[in-house]
């Protein structure tokens, strides 16, 4: 009579169900302290290995969250230094723009100053006085009389004591400086606006032809050479250099802005 093997729940355990039931009660015995004891060296070994196999998971997990806090503090580092960065770029822009601003109002400024620079000297160019300062009209325009060969007065004369200053009544360039026959140590200025004056009488002459002079730049001394009963500035206008060309001098410097 033969035998057979048992089937189902009384099968024998597999190979593979007994290391199981084997690591299990080795790791019971080794967390117990018997195992270094009581077991065989191999089985020891067997179950150490198995132990320090299924605790490697354990620690690549820890390794895994060491890893992710560095990677965080790095991300943190980078967000950290690229804000640092922005605002540093944006300060410096701040920083260029406030220059930039800067230097335009203090070149407008330089600029308003010239300007104003410019303005003052048109206007002191274009500006008229009296030729002698504080003085008024004697002898007027026109006035007839045999002490003028044309047999009118062609000028006015202006009250000047000998070694008076004269000045030019405006901007403009000296065309004569000398001797003029009856008008004695004249200077004749072709002004700005193309018209001439004459200054008569002269004591002394201080300037040259070619000169070019402002207002209010001295010309020379009054005196009485020439044709002259005394010391006075005999002062003439003109729209041309020569003789005979003379307009009303005091109508002139009116319409200059001179108060006379």
């Amino acid at each position: 009579m033969a035998f057979t093997r048992a089937t189902g729940k009384h099968r024998a355990p597999g190979r593979m169900t007994r290391r199981g039931a084997n690591i299990a009660g080795v790791a019971t015995l080794t967390a117990a302290g018997v195992i270094g004891t009581l077991a065989s060296p191999a089985l020891a070994a067997e179950a150490e290995a198995t132990l320090a196999k299924e605790a490697a998971p354990a620690r690549a997990i820890v390794i895994d969250d060491s890893l992710a806090a560095t990677i965080d503090a790095q991300a943190d580092a980078q967000r950290l230094a690229a804000h640092k960065a922005a605002k540093a770029k944006a300060a410096a822009r701040a920083e260029a723009e406030a220059k930039r601003k800067a230097e335009a109002r203090a070149k407008e400024a330089r600029e308003e100053k010239e300007r104003a620079a410019r303005a003052a000297e048109r206007e002191r160019l274009n500006a008229y006085r009296l030729p002698v300062a504080g003085s008024s009209a004697t002898t007027g325009y026109r006035t007839g009389g045999a002490l003028w060969s044309s047999g009118s007065h062609s000028g006015v004369d202006f009250r000047a004591a000998s070694g008076t200053s004269v000045v030019a009544v405006g901007a403009g360039t000296v065309v004569e400086a000398g001797w003029g026959g009856a008008y004695g140590n004249n200077v004749v200025i072709r002004m700005n606006d193309g018209t001439y004056t004459q200054y008569g009488h002269l004591s002394s002459i201080g300037v040259n032809v070619g000169q070019s002079v402002s207002p209010g730049t001295s010309i020379g001394l009054s005196g009485s050479t020439g044709n002259s009963t005394g010391p006075h500035l005999h002062f003439e206008a003109r729209t041309g250099a020569e003789y005979g060309t003379d307009i009303d001098p005091l109508a002139y410097l009116r319409a200059h802005g001179v108060g006379v």
